[in-house]
């Protein structure tokens, strides 16, 4: 009998949170999405409003964009996913390159003070300056676009990481050294014992940060280098802009928005389940 108001009881509990995650987490967007779209829609019933409704944009994109995003013309004429893949794939180039040079260089500025305030001004004027502007510097440096493109990823992304590595290194308890140096704590068990699970948190704030100017960085680069990409779908687009054109412009942009939300819940997510509660 006890087992089974149990397996009741739980049973309950997991209607219970799953109302809960649908009430809280699922409707409230869902109304908000409905409400923006109407809202659209109306704004699109005035004829001086140029850009097509959401009911427009859908039939209009619906073949081949949306049935079939992975289709495949030659040269640049490809689907968004094969749009979005050759995007992510600079994405996550660049990103990387970013997430072990910012820990790295992190983890040596925090724990050497000397090297902290000498670098600390350059690396604060240097997160400062827009992605775009690196551009016409890795051209010149690179002369190709794929490497420039990737290069102003890493250099956009790699600031937060590096500066919250460096906070969170800088932030390790002081009661965490002492038992670290009774304990005779050095070198490799000293960084795996003890620094690297006290800044874990900070490391993963900077990557958040990062993966997000990472996505930001690579559209605007792809609009200016051309070949494939997202960026460089958008800016032919625009180029020879037409009503149909502007559909598949908007369809873009919400395509991008999505694939950023992804990569910031997967980096959000991998950080739930490696940072210590």
């Amino acid at each position: 009998m006890a087992a089974i108001l149990g397996s009741r009881t739980i049973k309950k509990n997991h209607r219970k949170n799953f109302n809960k995650l649908v009430s809280q987490k699922i409707v409230p967007p869902l109304v908000a999405l409905a409400i923006f779209l109407v809202i659209w829609q109306l704004l699109c019933l005035n004829p001086n409003f140029k850009l097509p409704g959401p009911i427009e944009t859908f039939s209009e994109t619906w073949d081949p964009f949306i049935i079939n995003p992975f289709f495949d013309n030659g040269e640049s004429d490809k689907g968004l996913g094969w749009q979005i893949l050759s995007s992510l794939g600079r994405v996550g180039l660049g990103f990387s390159l970013a997430a072990i040079v910012g820990i790295a260089l992190g983890i040596l500025i925090g724990a050497n003070k000397l090297l902290y305030n000498a670098l600390d001004p350059i690396f604060q004027v240097l997160r400062t300056v827009p992605p775009l502007a690196w551009l016409p510097i890795s051209l010149a440096a690179f002369q190709q676009a794929n490497p420039s493109a990737i290069f102003v990823i890493f250099i956009t992304s790699v600031w937060p990481v590096v500066i919250n590595t460096t906070v969170g290194v800088q932030q390790i308890p002081q009661d965490y050294i002492n038992v670290a140096r009774v304990l005779r704590l050095k070198g490799v068990k000293y960084f795996f014992k003890v620094v690297f699970p006290a800044t874990v948190p900070y490391i993963f704030t900077g990557l958040r940060i990062g993966i997000g100017l990472s996505w930001l960085a690579i559209v605007a680069a792809e609009m200016l280098v051309g070949g494939v990409g997202i960026g460089s779908f958008i800016w032919d687009a625009y180029n020879t802009t037409t009503e149909t054109n502007l559909s598949e412009i908007i369809l873009a942009l919400i395509y991008v928005g999505l694939v950023g939300l992804i990569l910031d819940r997967m980096v959000g997510f991998i950080a739930s389940k490696l940072v210590p509660e």
